[in-house]
């Protein structure tokens, strides 16, 4: 997320939109997928968003967490005022202040004019402090204590300004492993994470690797005024992958490919090395000589292991149906009475 363009934001940053149009983003970034995470998570949204409580969304880089934030604020009673996103990453230290609170004119040097700061941009809406942990510990003081007193100074002025805002913030790490480690204050956080969202990475929810590809295929196709289409084999492809980039990693992927295809979109996909302690929990080995039908036994069994027994994600990976798994497992008992 870049860092925030202008302090006078409510001029510049998109106004909330309904919930309604929220779904239908043109760009495809939206929270899809059917898999139980997806739909707990939304669930727990929708009872969250209309509460005025503070929220901290965790998740890997990638995942969304942007997104959620800015479903919370469309579906909640702030959906008409501002939403402002700011990256704590990327606060230049120097003038973290002033970025924050505001500043009066001539309260430093380069100060030729008075500016509200991301609070006050973000009156009658919401402020979504991402990558919190990464701000600075002098700075997250400051925070806490304008939290707590739900007042903030500009820098070089006495004025009390009330707040008017909905803080949600994100982080990447654990938040209880950011606690511990100091990169977060324990007070701020707890008064940070009212409530807890955690997004699942994409890797964990296979099953709506799918889903997101065809509805960002389909946003793609709106935009453009195509209608191309993701062809069988990538979308093996993308089951297959292990997703570390995430949901945003699927977005560039499907974007790199669409742009390149006349009308059916294939994909490529990096093959990163597999970590030496995991190769022998990931590899089979067969002797040589086997046969054919001993190596598709070797490898049904391999992968039936591989998903702890689960037949029907082993049956989506091996590309068959749970008949033909069911099947081929038959025969394999067969072989083995023979």
């Amino acid at each position: 997320m870049p860092f925030f363009k202008t302090a006078r934001s409510r001029r510049f940053m998109p106004m909330g939109e309904n919930a309604n149009r929220s779904k239908q983003r043109a760009d495809g970034r939206r929270l899809s997928g059917r898999s139980a995470a997806m739909r707990t998570l939304l669930g727990r949204i929708e009872k969250i968003a209309p509460t005025r409580a503070s929220v901290m969304i965790a998740g890997e880089s990638g995942v969304g967490k942007d997104i959620v934030a800015r479903r919370l604020h469309d579906l909640s009673a702030r959906r008409d005022g501002p939403f402002v996103p700011v990256n704590c990453g990327a606060i230049p230290p120097d003038i973290a202040d002033s970025q924050l609170f505001g500043h009066e004119k001539g309260s430093f040097t380069g100060a030729i004019a008075q500016r509200e700061g991301f609070f006050e941009a973000a009156r009658g809406g919401t402020l979504l402090l991402d990558e919190i942990a990464e701000m600075p510990a002098p700075l997250q003081v400051k925070l806490l204590r304008a939290i707590e007193s739900n007042v903030i100074v500009r820098v070089g002025g006495t004025e009390p300004i009330p707040l008017d805002v909905r803080i949600v913030s994100a982080t990447r790490h654990s938040p209880a492993e950011a606690v511990r480690d100091g990169r977060l204050r324990e007070d701020l956080f707890y008064r940070l994470a009212a409530f807890a969202l955690y997004v699942p990475p994409l890797r964990q929810r296979d099953s709506d690797i799918e889903t997101i590809a065809l509805e960002f295929v389909d946003a793609l196709n709106a935009r453009h005024h195509a209608r191309k289409r993701l062809t069988d084999a990538a979308i093996a492809a993308l089951r297959a992958y292990s997703w570390p980039g995430n949901v945003r990693e699927l977005h560039n992927t499907i974007e790199r490919a669409y742009i390149l295809a006349d009308d059916g979109i294939d994909v490529t996909l990096p093959k990163p090395a597999m970590p030496p302690e995991r190769l022998s929990e990931n590899t089979m080995a067969l002797p040589l000589g086997a046969t054919l039908h001993h190596a598709q036994q070797r490898f049904i069994a391999a992968t039936l292991r591989h998903f702890d027994g689960n037949k029907p994600r082993a049956a989506k990976a091996l590309g068959i149906s749970l008949k033909t798994l069911y099947n081929r497992l038959a025969l394999m008992r067969d072989d083995g009475r023979s």
